[in-house]
């Protein structure tokens, strides 16, 4: 025990290095590791607020894409409102040339009735009719 005790000296600086020596590489080994984990957590924040940014950008695209196609349906249904109502007025304006040329055709034809009756009585031929009409009226009389 007394060998023990005189290498004392020695092996007491011996085994303070060595636990100096343990003591630092515990250290470096937890830092070693908080580094890999603040490492994987920054690439995972990183990854994250990339996804996070594409996620952002499809949704404005989205969001874009719906607000055309609001807007197109919007126009589309003003357009068709529009093309409605446009054929409605054709349509009161063909009816109302049917109406016109109805009339027309009764007032030519009452015209060449008075005619004929101005021409019995007379006994000569009719006045000649104003300029405005004469075609609608010898168009007719042939």
């Amino acid at each position: 025990m007394e060998w023990l005790i005189s290498l004392a000296p020695v092996l007491g600086p011996l085994f303070g290095a060595m636990g100096v020596l343990g003591g630092a590489w515990m250290v470096h080994r937890r830092e070693s590791r908080k580094n890999r984990n603040d490492e994987r957590t920054a690439q995972a924040t990183s990854y994250v607020a990339s996804v996070q940014t594409v996620t952002d950008g499809f949704t404005q695209l989205l969001e874009q894409q719906r607000m055309t196609n609001a807007q197109t349906l919007e126009r589309v249904a003003t357009l068709e409102t529009k093309q409605t109502e446009l054929e409605r007025k054709v349509e009161v304006l063909q009816e109302e040339q049917r109406q016109w040329r109805r009339w027309k055709a009764a007032a030519v034809d009452y015209i060449h009735q008075l005619r004929a009756r101005l021409a019995k009585l007379q006994g000569g031929p009719p006045p000649a009719p104003p300029r405005e009409i004469a075609e609608d009226i010898d168009d007719n009389a042939t």
